[in-house]
């Protein structure tokens, strides 16, 4: 059996045993993201978009898109994919349109998370990032392609043709868009839809290049070399994948839990001096820059910027718009005293970590502080009280209580009930928000 046929077996029999305990928290984390991704510009403009598009395949791309530009969605830091985003809705999407049952759902999300993780960990995820291949995007038709595949119950060859359609459908990067609306979102949801697509043509017959991962396929046109032990790992994925306990960008997330931690200890912002932050050499480059106005990517991947808000304004570090016409002085200020540097050392770590060293001056001497793992991470987990938590603190501003308090319990439940009442709730939810919106 070619590498393909092996994965559309796995694919098409569920897999292993669901973790359901843990798959719960990562639905509600997810669904928690995908609403809240509504409240951006970007998110606005994709409900906009969504409105005149009542497709199933239409809907997977706009709820996928949601959850993924929030930048609060869960991420397996070894593979450099965010799988939560892409999975958990179109499962939920797609599951509501055919009227399955909880049991059907939970395996097509864990099965879901295993092929897209497994692919971004073969094609080296982390190292890819640094060549503009953008690891999730890349993944995504794959990882919906699987999820469709399990929901719809087709054969294991059918299985084989859809993961191998959704490959060639496939693209590695979205240059760099820039704005309040940029497209890099709308690519992403093109991206689920091109998973559904493929699954819903190998059902209807179409064929795909089953010995992809074999051939030049990979090497002639991306320069990749597929690891085919990565591809075939049956260990589940889902243990080691990290929820995200604040917005931004998952690079700068090590500094800023070490300046947290060195204020807990008892160090003042006010007395800090100077701040050296030290990573690996690969991401430097994303996180050592400063911000620009209305740019919500440059205030998430900017480390310098997070640090500040987690010493002087740490209630705005769940503030998922984080784009502001300008920003206060006090911030600035703090900004200057951080500088970036990498660390060869810390290679040892990276990619299963991705770690950081500061270094704070204060009047008294300098304190030194290595994160390998913030909260969230495998090593330190999240319960269903701090996933309840961000939950609230995230869903609330956007729909109020009310329907925050509704949605949580019917989020963290669904995999023992059918996904069409939570979907409705969500729909309801973002319909009466896109409403508002429209009408202010």
């Amino acid at each position: 059996m070619t590498v393909l046929e092996q994965l559309g077996a796995h694919v098409a029999r569920g897999g292993g045993a669901t973790p359901r305990a843990a798959l719960r928290l990562h639905v509600a984390d997810t669904v928690g993201a995908w609403i809240a991704g509504s409240a951006t510009p970007e998110g606005r403009a994709l409900l906009k978009v969504g409105a005149i598009r009542d497709a199933t395949p239409d809907r997977v791309a706009t709820h996928c898109a949601l959850a993924r530009l929030s930048e609060i969605d869960d991420i397996h830091l070894a593979s450099g994919i965010t799988p939560g985003a892409l999975i958990v809705p179109s499962a939920l999407t797609i599951g509501a349109s055919l009227g399955l049952e909880g049991a059907a759902l939970a395996e097509a999300i864990a099965v879901g998370y295993d092929a897209m993780v497994r692919l971004g960990a073969a094609l080296g995820g982390p190292s890819i990032l640094t060549r503009g291949i953008w690891p999730t995007y890349f993944a995504a038709p794959f990882g919906v392609a699987a999820v469709a595949v399990r929901l719809l119950g087709l054969t294991e060859t059918q299985a084989a043709h859809a993961l191998g359609i959704a490959l060639v459908l496939s693209s590695p990067g979205v240059g760099r868009p820039t704005g309040t609306t940029a497209s890099r979102w709308l690519a992403i949801g093109n991206a689920a839809r091109n998973g559904v697509t493929a699954a819903l043509s190998a059902q209807s017959g179409f064929t795909g290049d089953l010995r992809v991962f074999e051939g030049e396929f990979f090497s002639s046109i991306y320069g990749l070399s597929p690891n085919p032990a990565l591809l075939l790992d049956e260990r589940p994925v889902l243990s080691d994948v990290s929820f995200k306990p604040w917005c931004a960008a998952r690079q700068t997330m090590a500094a800023t839990q070490a300046l947290k931690e060195i204020i807990e200890s008892g160090v003042a912002p006010s007395e800090m001096t100077d701040l050296v932050v030290s990573v690996p050499p690969p991401y430097l480059g994303m996180i050592a820059h400063g911000v620009v106005p209305r740019d919500r990517a440059s205030h998430l991947t900017s480390v310098s910027y997070q640090m500040a808000v987690a010493a002087l304004a740490p209630e705005a570090m769940l503030d998922i718009e984080q784009a502001p016409d300008g920003i206060p002085e006090r911030i600035q200020t703090f900004m200057t005293k951080v500088s970036v540097k990498a660390d060869e050392e810390l290679l040892r770590h990276y990619p299963k970590s991705w770690p950081a060293k500061l270094v704070v001056s204060v009047p008294s001497g300098k304190r030194e502080k290595l994160v390998l793992h913030v909260p969230g991470d495998p090593e330190r987990p999240f319960g269903e009280s701090q996933v309840a938590a961000k939950f609230r603190r995230v869903v609330v501003p956007v729909v109020g209580e009310r329907a925050a308090e509704t949605l949580l319990p019917r989020s963290l439940a669904v995999l023992d009930e059918a996904p069409g009442s939570l979907l409705s709730e969500i729909d309801r939810a973002l319909r009466n928000k896109y409403e508002t919106d429209s009408f202010s």
